[in-house]
């Protein structure tokens, strides 16, 4: 298998289905979807957007939400994804519509979303094209709630230095492709600013006509063994760089966790951000 990006490689079929047995095996994206959708005052919804949906977990945790009326629609530009999806949630209050998240507006009525929840994927967009057509789907008084990866936010949740006991299993992997396949990584980005920081969410929000209601960084708690299986979904897998073939990148993979202990806790930090259409809004 080639190697994947982690930005365009989501529409395959092997890593659609990897994705999807992560969210079943281990807990991370199902926390943080509830997180999400339990912030987005889903009540008394009637329609409501999982946006970059994937394979649906986020989906399932609106579904558990929205009262029996609602109607849920998940959009993800990967086909791949959400033909997995569907063979494990098929609850008649769900559709699913193939395009890009920039397309949104294109798909649901203008002004008539009660709310969008965006999961673990809005950086990997065009931002302001996204806010933009967000708000023009969402009713006045309707939320958008997104997370951001804590390294493309700049943000660092308390949590991560004080459960820390040894490298990161991304740094021991980039020690292993080194050590044992003279692996050199590319020289260190002199620009290290984050790439989506909260200054920079509240400017483009803004823009687009939408409002910066709450924001919080929050800690998921996971472990080694979990962290293992996730960097073994091929859109994740590491060294990113270094013309490794998939197979070559999880013997590294290996070698690295055979270093650690599959209980070693690990944290991953998340800037989640809750923006509204004013009321007024015409």
């Amino acid at each position: 298998m080639a190697p994947q990006d982690a930005l365009t490689g989501w529409d395959e079929t092997a890593t659609a289905e990897a994705y999807e047995a992560f969210t079943r095996i281990h807990p991370m994206y199902n926390v943080t979807s509830l997180d999400l959708a339990s912030r987005a005052g889903l009540a008394d919804a009637d329609l409501v957007v999982d946006l970059c949906g994937g394979a649906g977990a986020t989906a399932r945790a609106i579904l558990g939400l929205v009262p029996d009326r609602a109607r849920v629609v998940s959009v993800d530009s990967s086909g791949a994804m959400q033909r997995v999806g569907r063979r494990s949630l098929s609850d008649p209050r769900l559709s699913w519509i193939t395009a890009p998240a920039e397309q949104l507006a294109a798909h649901v009525p203008a002004g008539g979303v009660d709310a969008v929840v965006c999961n673990s994927a809005i950086w990997k967009a065009d931002v302001a094209a996204v806010f933009a057509a967000v708000a023009r789907v969402l009713r006045p008084g309707g939320r958008f709630v997104f997370n951001i990866g804590g390294g493309f936010a700049g943000v660092h949740h308390p949590d991560g230095h004080t459960v820390r006991t040894g490298p990161s299993l991304n740094t021991l992997i980039h020690l292993v492709a080194a050590r044992d396949h003279g692996y050199t990584p590319p020289p260190k980005a002199t620009d290290t600013a984050p790439k989506l920081p909260l200054e920079t969410v509240t400017t483009e929000l803004a823009a687009a006509g939408l409002a910066l209601v709450e924001t919080q960084v929050t800690a998921q708690h996971g472990t080694m063994a979990e962290k293992k299986a996730w960097l073994s979904i091929p859109v994740f897998a590491r060294p990113a760089g270094g013309g490794f073939t998939h197979a070559q990148r999880m013997e590294i993979l290996d070698a690295a966790y055979s270093l650690t202990t599959p209980d070693t806790p690990t944290v991953t930090s998340w800037l989640v951000a809750v923006a509204q259409r004013p009321v007024d809004t015409p």
